[in-house]
């Protein structure tokens, strides 16, 4: 286990003994089965509030009304309703912001979102999305598959990107009634939770079959030894922080509003990171020039490059000066030069005679006026070697136009993660992916 990572909680990729699920049918029409895998194999990551800071607000709060965003108020060309996961169970479909997202401290440009009330927030896409790296207003066991008025509907203005699941039902427990709810990503990493329709307790709602989260997590990949496999390597997630809602407050007409706290990565030189008063336990690896306290998603790059250890110096260790720099410093902060310094700056500085201009200006024209006759004889005779023998190749033979495939192709493999999830292109509609769910690692 990592260096510091006694208190963070860990989730292997690779499936625990005696855990059963159905295996997910192939996909069809462009659609992503997702299995879920039971939810029992972590332990609660405590909040230290150390990422984000954030209120609630009842029926009765003013504050609840601003926070929600009416999408069918919205021009019909400013909301998408997606065809797919408005028609699916447990699929997910990737989706392309109009603005950097700020996630602790990350910039995400994709998210994808589920059908089960949740954003998946990682960049690694695997069969345990439910497990870390979310955004969750009400991750549940949804079907929007269920009636034609279920829909999973998203707005981006640039500023702002909402995400709405509109009377959504429970798999097997439609008759209790629709949810919706809304998730916000504001531009400056402010997120908020909205609820519209609730119309059971959360409590009540079974996590047999689905994990059932409200709240947000993060998470980092490190690459392990296995314990099974001599010499190899296992890629484990670590999740380090959650942000865990209390479920019996959310009802009809409720909100949360999470604002983010400054993080190590904002800063972006080495005085900012070590001197600053927005945050504590910072260190600056100049290899990488980045600033953090190791635990974020980069802490494997930050491991491999021996940051940790870097990352106990100062900033005078990284801008010491080598004794000749520190003379030429020196002399060039002289502000008093002696009298032999002034003399040999007047030397330097003192302008050439007139004869001497002259001369090194007529060079110079006898210089263009050659190289321009040069390039005339060579043109004549050119031309005069085309015209009395035709069937020789012309000398500018040299600058024919290489076929396609003279130049081989470059290709690229991403040999650290497994090539299992594909991405498709539906005509008529922007570029989205689905993940093709099957067993990793």
């Amino acid at each position: 286990m990592p260096q510091g990572m006694s208190a963070l909680q860990r989730t292997s990729l690779e499936r625990p003994r005696g855990a059963r699920s159905a295996p997910p049918p192939p996909p069809q029409g462009g659609r992503l089965d997702i299995t879920f895998l039971p939810d029992n194999m972590t332990h609660i990551v405590e909040d230290s509030q150390r990422y984000y800071s954030w209120q609630s607000f009842g029926p009765d709060d003013e504050r609840t009304r601003d926070l929600w965003v009416d999408l069918n108020s919205l021009h019909k060309s400013q909301v998408r309703i997606h065809g797919i996961l408005s028609n699916a169970h447990r699929q997910a479909a990737r989706v392309a912001l109009s603005f950097d997202f700020p996630f602790y401290g990350h910039y995400l440009r994709q998210i994808i979102i589920a059908t089960g009330g949740f954003i998946f927030m990682g960049e690694i896409t695997h069969r345990m999305l439910t497990a870390t790296q979310y955004i969750a207003p009400l991750m549940a066991n949804f079907d929007p598959s269920f009636s034609m008025n279920s829909t999973v509907m998203y707005s981006d203005n640039g500023h702002m990107f909402v995400v709405q699941w509109d009377k959504v039902r429970l798999k097997d427990r439609e008759a209790e009634g629709a949810f919706t709810f809304q998730a916000i990503l504001h531009r400056n990493g402010t997120v908020v939770f909205n609820y519209k329709e609730i119309p059971l307790p959360v409590e009540r709602i079974n996590s047999t079959e689905h994990p059932v989260k409200v709240g947000m997590s993060d998470a980092f990949m490190a690459n392990l030894p296995s314990a099974q496999i001599a010499d190899a390597k296992q890629r484990t997630i670590y999740e380090y922080h959650r942000v865990e809602i209390n479920t019996s407050t959310i009802v009809n007409r409720s909100a949360f509003e999470f604002t983010p706290l400054p993080t190590c990565l904002q800063h972006t030189s080495c005085e900012l990171c070590l001197g600053s008063n927005l945050t504590s336990g910072c260190g600056w690896c100049n290899t990488l020039q980045r600033c953090s306290d190791g635990i974020d998603r980069l802490r494997q790059e930050w491991l491999d490059y021996n940051c940790p250890e870097e990352a106990q110096g100062t900033c005078e260790d990284y801008y010491s000066e080598s004794p000749e720099e520190s003379t030429l410093s020196f002399s060039y902060s002289s502000t008093a030069p002696t009298s032999s310094s002034a003399k040999l700056h007047d030397v330097i500085t003192r302008e050439p005679p007139e004869h001497t201009r002259m001369t090194e200006n007529a060079a110079i024209i006898a210089g263009v006026v050659g190289a321009l006759v040069l390039v005339v004889v060579l043109t004549l005779v050119a031309v005069y070697c085309i015209n009395t023998h035709p069937t020789l190749a012309p000398p500018f033979y040299l600058m024919q136009r290489r076929s396609n495939n003279y130049w081989p192709a470059m290709k690229f493999r991403n040999q650290d993660y497994p090539s299992s999830y594909g991405e498709v292109e539906l005509a008529g509609h922007e570029k989205e992916g689905f993940i093709e769910a099957e067993q990793c690692c």
